[in-house]
Formats: structure tokens, sequence, C-alpha cells
């Protein structure tokens, strides 16, 4: 790898495009001098917005008046978009190792199908996953599938668990990280055929670098009662939104509540370091970035509403992403899963 990190923006990208686009780009620079960044966009639009920004004026621009729409169905953008569209350059730009991650706030089906289409998946794993870092009451954890794909059988949710593992290992320096898969239960009888086999392969199979810690429910992700929480792409994107909303729920009621008294403003104000504390915690810029597990490259899933400072968040994930080296390391333990399922079905052969 590069000293910089290199990363290319589809400046084009998400319900606001450059005006979100090139100024996260910037704040992200601030916090990451040893950054450099590619973008893909219309020219027009794009340029003026970067002369005003000092960090990144002299950043390089490529030029494409063809962009996906967030409407657009994954078929019609690969159809229309590939070759030319300002997302698909920024993930060509990975192919071709001009980049080290592409950065995309745009139409999330669009931005998996082509990431899919051109990077294709590691050796090992049948479709890649969005997995998050998720905030708890422990500090954090990795959420996978967050709906890259719906529905998953039982081989491909324990490569979400070994994915999951990784990043968790290598984000979190925790050598066996706790993985448990999400059920409507923690009894081994309860949930869908597909999470119950996976649950078994998980609790009899031999696996080094991860720590199978049984079923998990919904209100376990925000407890951090594991490292790596693991989910189809249906369950996973429910339970996202869900938390993204009862965060704004939360947060409006608290800001009703201290505003209805002369007396609660003075608490308010009393307590507005606490507060302030509070407001980044749930703050869901501080955790936007959804990663691409399982490709021959980086890609991240900024949330297409977001703000710059959001847009910021998702650069520094992409940002961690390549300076851990998580790639090269998902890539090891896939190996090392391989060689040691290898190992089990021979056991399992001499024995029978």
């Amino acid at each position: 790898m590069s000293q910089k990190v290199r990363i290319a923006l589809d400046a084009m990208g998400g319900d606001h495009g450059p005006s979100v686009v090139v100024p996260g780009a910037q704040i992200a620079f601030n916090r990451h001098p040893d950054t450099e960044f590619i973008l893909f966009g219309d020219h027009a639009k794009v340029a003026p917005l970067l002369e005003r920004q000092p960090g990144i004026a002299g950043s390089r621009l490529v030029h494409t008046d063809v962009a996906v729409r967030m409407d657009d169905k994954p078929s019609q953008a690969l159809r229309h978009g590939r070759w030319k569209s300002s997302m698909w350059l920024a993930i060509d730009a990975v192919k071709r190792g001009e980049a080290d991650v592409a950065i995309s706030a745009g139409n999330t089906g669009a931005l998996m199908a082509m990431a899919k289409f051109h990077l294709r998946t590691m050796p090992g794993i049948d479709r890649p996953a969005i997995a998050a870092i998720w905030p708890t009451l422990r500090g954090r954890s990795i959420v996978l599938d967050l709906g890259a794909t719906i529905g998953a059988d039982a081989a491909q949710l324990v490569q979400l668990a070994v994915m999951g593992g990784a990043m968790a290992r290598t984000l979190f320096n925790i050598e066996r990280p706790r993985v448990g898969l999400l059920n409507i239960g923690v009894e081994e009888v309860k949930g869908l055929e597909p999470v119950r086999e996976a649950a078994k392969i998980l609790r009899d199979g031999s696996f080094a670098h991860i720590d199978y810690s049984g079923f998990v429910e919904g209100d376990d992700i925000g407890k951090g009662t594991v490292d790596v929480v693991v989910t189809e792409g249906f369950s996973g994107n429910i339970a996202l939104k869900t938390a993204e909303g009862t965060a704004r729920q939360f947060a409006g009621y608290l800001k009703s509540a201290m505003s209805q008294s002369l007396l609660t403003k003075i608490g308010a104000l009393l307590a507005r370091d606490a507060f302030r504390t509070l407001r980044d915690k749930m703050d869901p810029r501080q955790s936007n970035g959804g990663v691409f597990l399982g490709l021959n490259g980086v890609v991240i899933k900024s949330h297409g509403g977001t703000d710059p400072e959001g847009f910021a968040a998702a650069i520094d994930v992409g940002y961690g992403m390549v300076r851990h080296e998580l790639l090269g390391k998902i890539g090891q333990m896939l190996n090392r899963h391989a060689l040691e399922t290898s190992a089990a079905r021979a056991v399992a052969g001499a024995a029978s």
C-alpha cells in the first residue's frame, strides 16, 4: 500500500451530491492529512466546490455527466451506468489499483450490484454483505448483513460470521471476538431452519478465530452482548432503521421535555455537557459508513441523506479499513477457515 490512503469518491451520489461530498472530503482531510482524493462527477458542478476547499482543491477530478439515480433499479444502473457513471468509475479506480477504497452515498442496490459485478467476491464467499460499527452500552460491535441481500442459508451465515469476526478482530484488537446469531429467542429450538443449522455448524466446528456465543435477540445488539451480530440482510436492515428511528425519537422527546418550563430549561443548561456527550453518542452521523465485506476491494456506503460531517465519518471508516489492512486479514481468516473445514471433513471421513 502507498504511503497515502487513496480514496475514490462518487461525487454525484446521494440526495445532495457534490454539495455534501466535497465539504465532507475536506473535513475528513483535516483529520487525515495523509489522504488523497480522486473525485468522479460533473466538472461544472464539482470544480467550483473544490476551489473553496483549500486542503483538497488540488485533488484529481474526473469528469462524467452520468450519475446513478437514487431510484434506479440495480439492473438499470448496471445497464446505463456501467463504464461511465461516477459510481462505476469510483469502483473502477479500486479495481485498477488507482485507489485503495471507493466511497459513495448513492443508491445502495446499484452500488452493491456494480461492486459485486466489477470487483467480484473473494474466494470462499458466495455473496458480499454490508457491515457497520454499532455503538453499544459496552462500546462497539459489528453488525452484518445490513441489507446487501435478502435471505441466507446456513453456509452463508457462517461466512458472515467469519467475515464479521475478522473485522472485529482487526478493528477492536480482540483475539477471539464473540459472535452471536440474531434470532427470535436464545433457545436452540427457536428460529428458522437456516439459522439453527448455522448455529450447529458454529457450535460444533473448530473456529479458532471466533468465539461462538449462541443466539442473541434484538435488544442484545444495543447491550453489546457480543462483538459481532450476524443476520441476513432483511432483518439486519430493519434492525438498523429501527435503531436510527428510535434514536431520533428519543432525542425529540428529550428536547421537548427540556423546554417545557423555566426550571427544565435551567436544568438543561446545567447538564449541557452531559447532553452534548449523549448527542454525540446517539448522532447517526458518527456511525455512518457501511462496509461492503467479501469483495476483492474496499467499498464504503454512506447514508444517502447525510450531511458533510456524516460523509466525512464514512470516509473515516474507509480510511480505517485501509490502514488496518482489513481486506488482507479477511482473506487470511477465510483461508484459515477453509483449511480448518477441510481438515474436519477429512477427520470425519476417516472416522466413518
